[in-house]
């Protein structure tokens, strides 16, 4: 067989995706594609994400032609050899930069997330630390310009969460691939936090952990169909911390999704219609979730990202308190400015997920021949 230079490859690799582009172009012309809003919504995105592509690959291109121009005319005056190595190395780093477009990408990437914390092992102190990552969260949402909204939660009796859920939204129609959940889809997995407990009277450093999951919002309710037969519907009065009553009618709402045996739990809002509501928008990101899951367990292993495919229950980050450190355990990653982290100040700990997944992701492209 014979070996692809890398641009031949690069050109091999690049030709489909610019037939889909378009093709899809030619579809988003027709406008009866368009009286269906939801199928035009979902062709409209694929088209904006190979847009990129079409763009990388018209800077390659150009690189390509302007470097075999510039060869041959420095075979009949060797003046022009003095331009080749700028242009060769221009044509390395369009090359890389498409390589990199070339990724294959989530497709949840775009969306919005509904983002679940948890305490776990550590009593008190493991909802205390719960309560510490939603701040963390709300700063760094808040950093990025995103919106936030409460959708449920249930409050411990020291000021903490046992669970809490929020939606975290872009303001405006993000770039393609870089909504909310190409960040945050790295925060699912155990948190685990090393401090002094403020309920330790003996100053002793305890170990407790609290679970995050980051689940992609679908756009519309069409997207994930629920047929009201496959409910449960219960409702029940709402409660704080300790198990008191906080209100006098059977305002909460737990929905029950009878074949995959998913319940979601809500009770903030004084309305049982609201939080019904609010239920089902939890429903529809967990069943999400499921599909996605599914459709990955059935993808080729070089597929699929060394940081995404972690078991959910492995610990994932551990933040040290006593000597101020936050380290990931996927990525290597680690700096001494928790309180920074903790801040909002989250930005470099993802980039570290992030370019773990670009790389295990161009390994599996060269190894599998993209």
């Amino acid at each position: 067989m014979t070996q692809l230079t890398p641009d031949e490859s690069a050109q091999a690799a690049v030709g489909p995706l610019l037939d889909e582009y378009e093709e899809l172009e030619r579809q988003l012309a027709d406008p009866s594609i368009h009286a269906d809003a939801g199928a035009a919504r979902k062709l409209g995105r694929r088209y904006a994400e190979l847009g990129a592509v079409h763009a990388g690959y018209v800077v390659w291109r150009g690189a390509l032609d302007d470097l075999e121009a510039a060869r041959e005319l420095a075979a009949e005056d060797s003046s022009f050899a003095e331009e080749l190595p700028a242009l060769d190395a221009t044509l390395v780093e369009a090359r890389e930069r498409l390589h990199r477009l070339l990724i294959p990408r989530d497709p949840d990437d775009s969306r919005d997330v509904i983002l679940e914390i948890k305490a776990g092992e550590g009593g008190e102190e493991s909802a205390l630390f719960a309560g510490d990552l939603l701040r963390m969260y709300l700063r760094f949402a808040e950093r990025n310009g995103w919106r936030t909204e409460v959708l449920d939660s249930t409050e411990s009796d020291l000021g903490g969460y046992k669970d809490i859920s929020v939606a975290v939204k872009t303001r405006g129609n993000p770039a393609p691939g870089e909504g909310v959940f190409s960040k945050l889809k790295y925060e699912g997995g155990v948190h685990r936090v090393q401090r002094v407990p403020v309920t330790e009277s003996q100053g002793r450093i305890h170990t407790s952990a609290a679970g995050v999951l980051a689940l992609p919002e679908p756009d519309e309710t069409v997207e994930i169909e629920i047929d009201h037969n496959d409910l449960r519907i219960d409702v029940f009065r709402s409660s704080g911390p300790g198990g008191q009553s906080v209100n006098t009618t059977d305002s909460a709402v737990r929905i029950t999704h009878l074949p995959t045996g998913v319940v979601v739990s809500c009770q903030n809002e004084k309305s049982q219609l609201q939080n019904k509501e609010q239920a089902l928008r939890i429903l529809r990101a967990r069943l999400h979730a499921l599909q996605a899951e599914a459709a990955q367990a059935e993808a080729s292993q070089a597929r699929r990202s060394q940081v995404r495919t972690v078991d959910r229950s492995e610990r994932i980050r551990t933040y040290n308190y006593p000597e101020n450190r936050i380290a990931d355990h996927r990525t290597g990653y680690k700096a001494y400015n928790l309180d920074q982290v903790l801040d909002g100040d989250l930005g470099p700990v993802i980039q570290s997920c992030l370019d773990a997944d670009e790389s295990a992701q161009l390994a599996a492209l060269q190894t599998y021949g993209g």
